[in-house]
């Protein structure tokens, strides 16, 4: 597959804020297309025929994204301070294709860790730094291996997976994809959900995926792979060790103050009401927050931001904030 990259669309910075440089990258050859559908019977499989001709007026070429360096990365940090480890990897792939014309190629990455502590959000703010689009695959609601390898045009309802979703209707070679909760994902008799990940999560082997619906190889070897898992136990091996396995920890107690403090600042900046509202929580407020899973704590300060308007406060007041219930667990810290 042709899929030599030509010229830049953004020229590189010279400043100390590193932009996207964008190159176009051929994601299917044109005549295999054509091919496919010169071969399709007048009637029946309109919906194969439209998606053929979908990609014809498309066309294969899509943006491949990748810094021209190491981005400042300082507010990340400080905002998702238990994936230290995550975006030091990050880093480190972003370091290697610098000042070159390789693509951005990043390890596919398992985040494994309990529930709620950021992992999918981490995964949202990767595609944000990169520059690039993001899908997500939620496992827990998967009940066929097509939802990522599409359906064969046999079948009534057939229709492309996931991955030939994202390339083909995407603007990106490289999109981040994000396969939530993978442990989740039940094999059953006649489908195994995680069959098409043991070819796209090779380089190699991605190059020339084919999609079970559309039948034509596309280039799936720059895709961005971030799963995430709350049990390793629940992954095939041969899946584990085509990975790079981080183990994501309950933010400590200060942390988690740090994660509190950012989200109220996040939440307040990013609506008008919040000009209304003091700029900074008060200590006792963060201490509360902090005992909150980082999922819990947007919620609780949403719900504190109201109340406090209700009472015609512009601060937030401990007693603004739910309570953690007798029936629901509280997040475990990292001593």
């Amino acid at each position: 597959m042709d899929s030599r990259p030509s010229r830049d669309l953004v020229p590189a910075s010279t400043s100390s804020f590193r932009l996207p440089v964008a190159h176009l990258r051929s994601v299917f050859r044109t005549h295999d297309v054509e091919r496919k559908l010169a071969k399709l019977p007048e009637r029946d499989h309109e919906h194969l025929r439209t998606t053929y001709e979908r990609m014809l007026e498309r066309g294969p070429e899509r943006f491949q994204v990748k810094p021209s360096g190491v981005p400042e990365m300082a507010a990340l940090y400080a905002e998702l301070p238990n994936f230290t480890d995550v975006l030091d990897d990050v880093r480190r792939h972003v370091a290697l294709a610098q000042d070159s014309r390789d693509g951005l190629e990043v390890t596919p990455m398992l985040l494994l860790g309990p529930p709620g502590i950021g992992k999918t959000h981490f995964a949202k703010r990767l595609a944000e730094l990169l520059g690039t689009g993001m899908s997500l695959v939620p496992m827990s609601s998967m009940t066929a291996g097509w939802l990522l390898s599409g359906a064969s045009s046999q079948w009534k309802g057939a229709k492309p997976g996931k991955v030939f979703e994202a390339l083909v209707d995407g603007q990106y070679a490289n999109p981040v994809m994000v396969i939530d909760e993978i442990d989740k994902a039940g094999a059953d008799v006649q489908y195994d959900p995680l069959g098409a990940l043991y070819s796209l999560l090779e380089h190699d082997t991605a190059h020339a995926f084919v999609d079970e619906f559309a039948e034509v190889p596309i280039d799936a070897s720059q895709v961005i792979w971030v799963t995430t898992a709350n049990d390793v136990r629940g992954i095939p091996e041969p899946i584990l060790n085509r990975m790079n396995v981080f183990e994501i920890d309950a933010p400590s107690p200060e942390a988690a103050r740090q994660i509190a403090r950012q989200l109220y600042a996040s939440i307040r900046e990013g609506h008008d009401w919040g000009r209304r509202l003091a700029e900074e929580p008060s200590a006792d407020v963060l201490d509360q927050l902090a005992t909150m899973a980082p999922r819990e704590m947007r919620r609780a300060l949403m719900t504190g931001f109201g109340n406090a308007r209700l009472a015609g406060r512009d601060e937030v007041h401990v007693e603004d904030l739910p309570r953690t219930g007798p029936g629901r667990s509280r997040i475990g810290f990292v001593q």
